[in-house]
C-alpha cells in the first residue's frame, strides 16, 4: 500500500512540480517531494488511513483526519491542492462508497419535511458559533475585494452595495430576500436605499437574531423575516435576491425554485442570483454534503440559466467572483483559528477539525478546483429599460 501511495505522489509532483511537501508514514519512514523547505508535512498515522483515502477518495481522507489518522502541519492548504491533480481525481472508487454515497442522497433530499433539518443542521450550530468567525454583520457568503487590502468587514459591506446597484434599488422598492441568513442585505438595503425587505429562512437561530435586530433598530416597518420554506412565500416583489441559498435547493428542485422566483417577482422586475456554482459537471465532493451540507447540490451554470430562461427569466448580467471566495474563505479560516480554543469548548477537537478543513478545503477548491461564485441578474421578461452599459455598477 505504501508503495502505491509514493508512486501516486511522485506522479503528482511531476504533474505540479511547485508543489513542496513531506509524507510520514506510521512505520517512520519520511518522503520529501519538491526543492528547498517543505511548506507542508502530511502525516498518515495508521496504515488503515492510506487504505481509506484510496477507497473512498476525499471522504476517506476528510474522516480520517477529522478523527486524528491524518495530521497536517504547516500550510494546511498545500496537500488539499492534490485532490485536484488528475491523478487523484481519477482514482476508481469502491462500489462500497458509491452506495453509501447513494444512501446519503436518498436520505437528505430537500424534500419539504427533510429541508428543515438540512438547514438547522448547519446554521443552527449557534450563534455564538459563527459569530467567533463572520464579520460584524454576520455575513455567511462571497465578500467582494476591492482591493486585497479590504477589511473583511468593508468586503462584506462592497458586496451588499454591488448587489443593490445590480438590482437598481431605489427607495420604495420591495425587496423580497430567500434565505436571507442573518439579515446583513436586508439591513443594509433598508439603511442605504430606502427600501421595505421581507426575508425568509430555515434557521431557527437566524430567525431569532434578525427579530431582535429589527427591534434593536426600530425597523418594525421596513424588515420582515418569516421562518418558512421559500416554496410557501407568497406575495409580489419589486426587486428579488437570493445570497448563498441556492447551493440547498438540490438538483431535483432547481425547476420548483424557478418557479417560484417567477411568481414572487413582478413583471420587468430585477433579480439577483448570488450562488456557488461550476462551469460543468463533476462528481460531487461528498465529505461536505456528509458532514457540512446536508442535501446540497452545487449547479452547473447551464443548469440555471437554462431553468431561468424556460420561465422568462432573462439574464442581463453574469459575473464570476471566484478569486473573492477564496479571499473570504482565507479570511474566516484565520479568524477561525484565531478562535479555535473558543470552538473546542463549544464542541470538541473532531469538530475543530471538520471544519478546518471545511473552510481551507473550500478556499483551495476556488482558487484550483472547479468551484466558482456566479452572481446572476435577471429581469422577469423583457425589461428595455435595463441600462445599456456596467457603469451603472462601477461608478461612483
Amino acid at each position: 500500500m505504501k508503495e502505491v501511495v509514493q508512486s501516486l505522489l511522485a506522479q503528482m509532483h511531476r504533474n505540479n512540480p511547485d508543489l513542496c511537501f513531506e509524507i510520514h508514514f506510521w512505520d517512520g519512514e519520511k518522503n520529501k517531494y519538491g526543492d528547498g523547505e517543505p511548506k507542508t508535512v502530511l502525516k498518515f498515522n495508521t496504515e488503515k488511513s492510506v487504505k481509506r483515502v484510496f477507497s473512498d477518495g476525499y471522504l476517506g481522507f476528510g474522516e480520517e483526519y477529522m478523527n486524528g489518522n491524518i495530521d497536517i502541519e504547516g500550510d494546511f492548504q498545500e496537500p488539499l491542492k492534490i485532490a485536484f491533480d488528475p491523478a487523484f481525481e481519477n482514482l476508481k472508487l469502491s462500489l462500497l462508497h458509491k452506495l453509501k454515497v447513494l444512501k446519503n442522497y436518498l436520505a437528505t433530499r430537500d424534500t419539504l419535511r427533510r429541508t428543515p433539518e438540512n438547514i438547522q443542521y448547519h446554521y443552527d450550530l449557534g450563534n455564538d458559533f459563527y459569530k467567533l468567525w463572520l464579520d460584524k454583520s454576520m455575513t455567511y457568503s462571497c465578500a467582494y475585494f476591492k482591493n486585497e487590502t479590504d477589511t473583511l468587514e468593508e468586503a462584506q459591506q462592497q458586496k451588499y452595495e454591488h448587489i443593490c446597484r445590480k438590482l437598481l434599488l431605489k427607495a420604495g422598492d420591495t425587496l423580497i430576500d430567500v434565505g436571507c441568513g442573518w439579515g446583513g442585505m436586508m439591513f443594509y438595503a433598508v439603511k442605504h436605499y430606502g427600501v421595505k425587505a421581507t426575508g425568509c429562512t430555515l434557521s431557527k437561530q437566524q430567525y431569532a437574531y434578525i427579530l431582535e435586530k429589527i427591534k434593536q433598530e426600530n425597523l418594525q416597518d421596513s424588515v420582515t423575516v418569516l421562518l418558512k420554506d421559500y416554496r410557501t412565500i407568497t406575495g409580489q416583489y419589486d426587486k428579488f435576491v437570493s445570497i448563498g441559498m441556492f447551493e440547498h435547493v438540490g438538483k431535483k428542485f432547481i425547476p420548483t425554485f424557478f418557479d417560484h422566483v417567477q411568481n414572487l417577482l413582478k413583471p420587468k422586475g430585477i433579480g439577483l442570483l448570488h450562488t456557488i456554482g461550476k462551469d460543468t459537471a463533476s462528481s460531487p465532493d461528498e465529505w461536505t454534503m456528509k458532514y457540512i451540507f446536508p442535501g446540497g447540490y452545487i449547479p452547473v451554470i447551464d443548469e440555471i440559466l437554462n431553468a431561468m430562461g424556460r420561465r422568462k427569466l432573462n439574464f442581463v448580467d453574469v459575473e464570476n467572483l471566484r478569486l473573492h471566495y477564496s479571499m473570504t474563505l482565507d479570511e474566516w479560516s484565520r479568524r477561525y483559528e484565531t478562535h479555535v480554543d473558543d470552538v473546542r469548548k463549544l464542541f470538541d477537537e473532531r469538530f475543530v477539525r471538520m471544519w478546518r478543513l471545511f473552510l481551507n478545503g473550500s478556499s483551495v477548491g476556488f482558487r484550483f478546483g472547479n468551484t466558482r461564485l456566479f452572481q446572476i441578474a435577471f429581469t422577469h421578461g423583457l425589461n428595455n429599460e435595463y441600462p445599456l452599459t456596467r457603469e451603472f455598477i462601477y461608478g461612483e
